[in-house]
């Protein structure tokens, strides 16, 4: 009779080139794409510039879903994830702002949050994954809806003006979560490092 414990058994070990995390990197090859399409000259390159920002984006819900349900999760798909989204959002902010659709220090201001916080998570690797949080995901939410907004040729609407100021609210708003979210990663990394270090936490105050 055998004697193996099937709950001793190492758990089976996820492939790196899964379908979420080949997801992923597809959602990195249609950033250029976006940006060769958002600088040609007319209403039909920019619908197309348009759909390709909402597939990526639509990617980024996919590669998410199928990574819990089929326990595809990987460290290199939670490092290479939130690069991908900042990627994808980050040019969009920079053309979006290049073309004079959007304030340059509102994209300034997202872009040192999201790229300080992926080298805040990057340096804090060796004492472990900071994984997306609920808040992190409403931002990206937030940032998605403003930019798709501000991308589709709101002239081709009617009530332009009204879209226009939706635009800037819906982006208003993803700038205060995207500030508010960025202060509590700093927090998350400082409790990670401290725990890691032994030392206690900001709420520890045994003495």
């Amino acid at each position: 009779m055998s004697t193996h414990d099937p709950a001793a058994s190492p758990a089976p070990q996820v492939p790196l080139w899964n379908i979420a995390n080949i997801l992923t990197m597809s959602r990195l090859v249609m950033v250029p794409v976006f940006v060769w399409f958002m600088f040609l000259d007319g209403t039909w390159w920019h619908l197309a510039a348009f759909g390709v920002f909402v597939l990526a984006a639509i990617t980024d819900r996919v590669d998410g879903e199928l990574a819990r349900r089929r326990n595809l999760v990987t460290d290199f798909g939670k490092i290479a994830d939130p690069i991908a989204d900042k990627a994808l959002t980050g040019a969009a902010l920079i053309v979006l702002s290049v073309q004079g659709d959007l304030w340059w220090w509102v994209t300034i201001a997202i872009l040192v949050r999201e790229w300080g916080i992926t080298l805040l998570r990057i340096a804090v690797l060796r004492y472990g994954v900071m994984p997306a949080s609920s808040g992190g995901k409403l931002k990206t939410v937030l940032q998605i809806v403003a930019i798709s907004i501000y991308l589709f040729p709101l002239y081709l609407l009617p009530f332009t003006d009204v879209f226009t100021w939706i635009a800037h609210g819906v982006m208003a708003a993803a700038l205060a979560v995207t500030v508010w979210t960025g202060l509590t990663y700093v927090l998350d990394a400082v409790r990670l490092v401290r725990a890691e270090r032994g030392a206690p936490g900001p709420e520890d105050t045994r003495e």
